[in-house]
């Protein structure tokens, strides 16, 4: 309620108006049924429920639909679906149509007026979430603590800056398969045809199509398998090939690469950005580490530092990371830096919400959480997972969906399951005695074929085939790359 004061100094209370401008909105309905062209300059800035009077909302529906469709939207073809409106009647029926095509003064200002009615439709919004949050925090609820309100609230806020509005709810199908006619637009126009962001490694571009938005991906295997090592050639390679630009839809974003969040909970950002540079510049991490280098190397080490120093790729190493807070700081960075890409090292170490009677169900909640973060910023997110030693009982250390520890919810929530694996680890471990001549040489002719690969096995994908994925590995550098094929190694001339 507003207070105001009379000339006699009585105290009035006023109801509280929000705010709206019907004159915006009379004016930007007349300009649309008088001229339908104008429609298309105004359709990306406003939508019906922008509209303050529930009236001037359903007008403005049913225009859109029909000139979508290519038909005419005037007074006379909007009376045959509007004549037995409530709303409308009392505003004096049909003809109220034809007056607000009558005061339509010009369609040159209809974008200033369509920014205008967004523009009120964020405040009243604002004002709604305000209210919200003043109410929730006013009542003390053993079950709502502040922290938990301060993150749904920033949650609320960046849906609003994101999306004008809180909720998004339904949308049509005819929306929904426009937005799919754009990915394939892209994808079609983009080279190598992918639908979604680069890993940088060819084979797997072409298995999975890139890594696509609002999808979960994990990344599992067994410890020394490279996981981490995969993840950060993954964040390098997105990251190094960054280019901002115009998109198809005519706002900035990335063209090319992408912005990285990594979310390091197991290693220190330090030793994370001491495998990126080992990566870079070619000098083996363990030297790094010790500090072992010659000047040559140092000179390497420094440059790559230096060149990677406007990298957008940034690293979080607070451990033990609850997933509400994961997800509020994903926001935050999404906010203010930009986000392409998400990547979690690794699943086991994020922390539930709130404590859980098993820990089947602790790590549910963290997938769900981790794949609603995928679809609330429309990015992919690669969540790492650890395997259960079932793998080393079995002759064949491949590993498979079922050893993905809590497979259930893992496999479930995941729109792709991979998983890295390398040979080469457990027929290293298989040497022979030195006496034993015969089995010396098959294990060497064996170590032979399988030094320098490795493989990724497609578990399950839901927008493609599974299989597996051959990649080169240097160890020294813990790098990952592509794998020349025989044909490729003829042209090369290797």
């Amino acid at each position: 309620m507003n207070q105001v004061f009379n000339p006699t100094g009585t105290e009035i209370q006023q109801p509280e108006t929000l705010p709206h401008s019907i004159e915006a909105e009379q004016q930007l309905l007349g300009a649309i049924l008088t001229n339908n062209d104008v429609y298309d300059r105004i359709a990306s800035i406003i939508k019906p429920q922008h509209f303050h009077d529930p009236v001037h909302q359903r007008i403005y529906e049913v225009a859109a639909a029909r000139i979508a469709r290519n038909n005419l939207a005037s007074p006379v073809t909007l009376k045959t679906f509007l004549e037995d409106d409530e709303g409308l009647k009392a505003l004096g029926g049909p003809a109220y149509l034809a007056r607000l095509a009558g005061v339509a003064v010009s369609s040159f200002a209809v974008r200033e007026y369509a920014q205008m009615i967004y523009d009120l439709a964020i405040r009243r919004e604002l004002i709604g979430l305000g209210r919200d949050i003043s109410d929730r925090a006013a009542k003390v609820d053993v079950e709502s603590d502040p922290k938990s309100q301060i993150v749904e609230a920033e949650q609320k806020l960046y849906a609003l800056s994101e999306q004008g509005k809180a909720e998004s709810g339904f949308q049509s199908f005819l929306k929904a398969v426009t937005d799919a006619v754009k990915v394939a637009d892209a994808a079609y126009q983009r080279d190598g045809g992918l639908a979604g962001l680069s890993t940088g490694l060819d084979d797997m571009d072409k298995k999975l199509g890139g890594l696509h938005r609002s999808d979960l991906l994990i990344l599992a295997g067994r410890p020394s398998m490279g996981k981490t090592s995969l993840a950060t050639n993954i964040a390098f390679n997105v990251a190094k090939s960054y280019r901002r630009g115009k998109l198809h839809d005519g706002t900035d974003g990335a063209v090319n690469g992408g912005v990285v969040g990594f979310y390091s909970l197991e290693m220190s950002a330090e030793q994370l950005a001491a495998r990126v540079l080992s990566e870079a510049a070619e000098v083996p991490s363990e030297q790094i580490r010790k500090g072992d280098m010659t000047e040559a190397e140092f000179r390497r080490f420094v440059e790559a530092a230096k060149a990677l120093e406007s990298c957008p790729l940034y690293i979080d190493d607070t451990p033990a990371l609850p997933i509400s807070q994961l997800a509020a700081r994903a926001r935050r960075l999404k906010r203010t830096h930009g986000l392409d890409l998400l990547i979690i090292d690794y699943l086991q170490l994020v922390r539930p919400a709130t404590a859980r009677d098993s820990r089947v169900n602790e790590v549910s909640e963290i997938t769900q959480g981790l794949k609603a973060i995928a679809k609330e910023l429309d990015v992919p997110v690669i969540a790492l997972s650890q395997l259960s030693r079932q793998v080393e009982s079995r002759e064949d250390k491949r590993p498979q969906l079922s050893d993905l520890r809590e497979s259930g919810s893992i496999e479930q929530d995941a729109d792709v399951v991979m998983f890295v694996f390398r040979e080469e680890y457990y027929v290293e471990r298989e040497k022979p005695s030195d006496d034993r001549l015969d089995e010396i040489a098959a294990w060497q002719e064996r170590m032979d074929r399988l030094h320098g690969k490795a493989e990724v096995i497609i578990g399950k994908q839901r927008h493609g085939p599974i299989g597996s994925v051959d990649l080169s590995f240097d160890g020294q550098f813990t790098r990952f790359g592509n794998l020349a094929k025989a044909y490729q190694q003829d042209q090369r001339g290797y």
